[in-house]
């Protein structure tokens, strides 16, 4: 079996940049960047707030890049999805792959994300990244004075709706159920409910996304009348109904929290020694590329420091 010091776990901004500080301080490191590779980014056209990228930088580029910086310092990368961690802080850990490889580590590092969910349309899945997002974010600023779409009833729904009224002239927000079993809080229903700009249909789901090379328009219906409707001059549909974080693969080893998420110490310890997490795999409330290569520098330089002292 193949021992590395250490193991990253995904490939991603995180897992990447915890690549590219571990392999860049000597130690024998190993990418398993999943399959595909990449995370959310590869799904993200311009991407306009990372760092260093004045003119903006598309996605896959961005992920190619680093990727590259990361194998610049020797490190190994594999494009396969992980099954299994076990081990010991003593012993190693052994990282399982589908295919039936497995690697031994002194340490490891858990970037392997989070994954938005999406409404199941195959029209959705058609225009993601070409007026399809999970994120305001990252894209709202591409939809300037345009009318937009937002999917979802719960906090993180206001806070996208909220957030896009700084460029759509109008925002449209469809809620599956009723405004009484809304999930948001009462302080954001009410943020959003005062705010000019933002319409609410209760009752409503989007059946199909319209367009051509990209999104002008939805079919929706409302779930208790069957009432069909066509809305057009909609240059944008964001779908916020939750993200779940990858971490199947890490039940019954590590402490996750009620959604599945690696609960976390100091920004990176996990609940075993020896692992440690960055990114979106942990945290739940920025989800941000930038944020997530933050977590696996740090993440990198806590086992660094593990190593050192084991």
């Amino acid at each position: 079996m193949n021992t590395y010091d250490i193991v990253v776990v995904g490939g991603g901004p995180a897992g990447l940049t915890a690549v590219i500080y571990t392999s860049r301080a000597s130690l024998k490191t190993l990418i398993i960047a999943g399959n595909p590779p990449g995370g959310q980014l590869i799904e993200t056209t311009e991407v306009e707030n990372y760092p260093g990228f004045p003119n903006g930088v598309l996605g896959p580029d961005l992920i190619s890049n680093m990727r590259r910086q990361s194998e610049k310092f020797g490190a190994i990368s594999i494009n396969e999805n992980v099954i299994s961690i076990s081990g010991n802080k003593k012993d190693g850990f052994q990282v399982k792959m589908k295919s039936g490889k497995e690697f031994l580590a002194k340490s490891v590092i858990i970037a392997s994300g989070a994954s938005a969910k999406w409404l199941g349309l195959e029209s959705e899945q058609r225009f993601k990244g070409k007026g399809v997002s999970a994120c305001a974010t990252c894209d709202g600023f591409f939809f300037k004075d345009q009318e937009v779409v937002v999917v979802g009833g719960g906090d993180a729904a206001m806070e996208e709706a909220i957030f896009l009224t700084r460029f759509a002239t109008k925002v449209h927000v469809f809620v599956r159920g009723e405004k009484e079993a809304m999930k948001a809080s009462i302080i954001m229903q009410n943020k959003a409910f005062s705010n000019p700009k933002i319409t609410f249909y209760f009752s409503t789901e989007i059946r199909e996304v319209l367009g051509d090379d990209a999104v002008s328009g939805v079919k929706t219906i409302n779930n208790k009348t069957n009432e069909k409707k066509l809305m057009e001059n909609i240059k944008g549909v964001f779908v916020a109904i939750g993200h779940k974080p990858n971490t199947e693969f890490l039940k019954g080893f590590l402490d996750l929290d009620e959604r599945g998420y690696i609960r976390v110490t100091d920004n990176t310890k996990t609940s075993i020694a020896g692992i440690f997490a960055g990114g979106d795999v942990s945290d739940y409330k920025y989800r941000q590329a930038v944020t997530a290569a933050g977590l696996g520098c740090m993440a990198a330089l806590d086992a660094e420091k593990f190593l050192t002292k084991k």
